[in-house]
């Protein structure tokens, strides 16, 4: 009775994430007295589903169809749902990203489970299967006991830290028939965003929005997420406008991020942004605006022009770094 977990990959690489759940659903697993399965699907080396024993999982089930290197929901779920027959699992793990949003829901009404949506903590035994997660953009908690036989979880990534320790998991093919309308989506290209952490996995995210006045001035942000090694982010009308690209978008209508350092420059906080990002560990926010609401969710504050202020920050934390050297 195996906890299985889906393993996402991406061209045959594992990110943080994937760790992070693997290791979240160890956990469940431990407390539970038995053991964690990973389930990779599409093609990815030995070594690398062997490695995934260094974050808990004892066995990896690799469907390694070619055609599961991208998403497809359909496809995604006929093969989660027979590694669940196969381990006799009780308990799925996703992260709570694009794939488990797409997959999870669809394998808790195929398995009949109930499901939690965005954990944020481990489940209490003690008090059946209660699981924490964020309500109301953020801005309250629920606490809900899955009651069914078969429970399905997707995490908040950046929810736990990872840690690798000494393990290699052991690998087995699993069969699964897809049929054509297994893949009735195809993607017929992939462009992929290189050379920067992915924001959902981002520990440190710098974020401009309209008050950096255009997009010749987000240089003066590239400069401080490049001290900092943050990623870069931004809010909804920059992206709408096509000051920076769709992808670094955060808020209620594109990623939701948890990172431990949140910097809003020029970004006046409107809740549909907040909805995106308030579960950041520490928010700072620079505005010239003394009234900007992101400041009733700041950690710290600064009121001032963000072009004056920000090269400022930036040259402080590189003298910071200088002395750390």
């Amino acid at each position: 009775m195996s906890v299985i977990v889906l393993a996402e990959h991406t061209q045959g690489s594992f990110k943080k994430k994937t760790f992070e759940a693997v290791q979240y659903a160890s956990a469940i697993a431990q407390q539970m007295g038995t053991t964690t399965t990973a389930v990779v699907l599409g093609n990815v080396e030995g070594s690398m589903l062997q490695s995934l024993g260094a974050y808990g999982a004892q066995k990896v089930l690799h469907v390694s169809d070619a055609r599961l290197d991208n998403l497809s929901p359909k496809a995604y779920t006929k093969a989660l749902a027979a590694a669940a027959e196969k381990e006799g699992a009780k308990v799925i793990v996703a992260s709570h990203d694009v794939t488990g949003k797409a997959v999870a829901p669809r394998l808790a009404a195929r398995l009949k489970a109930g499901m939690v949506a965005g954990a944020i903590s481990y489940p209490d035994l003690t008090k059946g299967f209660l699981i924490k997660k964020a309500v109301f953009a953020g801005k309250a908690f629920a606490h809900v006991n899955i009651t069914s036989d078969v429970k399905v979880i997707t995490l908040m990534p950046n929810t736990f830290p990872v840690s690798r320790q000494d393990g290699s998991a052991a690998v087995e093919a699993l069969s699964v028939s897809f049929d054509d309308k297994d893949f009735g989506i195809t993607v017929k290209e992939v462009n992929k965003v290189t050379g920067t952490v992915p924001l959902a996995e981002a520990e440190l995210v710098v974020s401009g929005g309209r008050g950096l006045k255009g997009p010749e001035n987000w240089h003066v942000l590239e400069s401080l997420a490049d001290a900092l090694g943050a990623a870069l982010a931004c809010s909804r009308p920059v992206a709408d406008s096509h000051w920076r690209p769709h992808h670094e978008h955060v808020g209620q209508t594109g990623g939701t991020i948890r990172p431990n350092l949140y910097v809003a420059v020029g970004i006046s906080g409107a809740i549909q942004h907040l909805a995106g990002v308030n579960s950041s560990k520490t928010i700072v926010v620079i505005n010239k605006d003394p009234e900007a609401p992101f400041f009733k969710a700041a950690d710290y504050g600064v009121i001032g022009d963000a072009l004056e202020v920000v090269p400022k920050l930036t040259a402080a934390v590189k003298k910071f770094r200088e002395t750390q050297s």
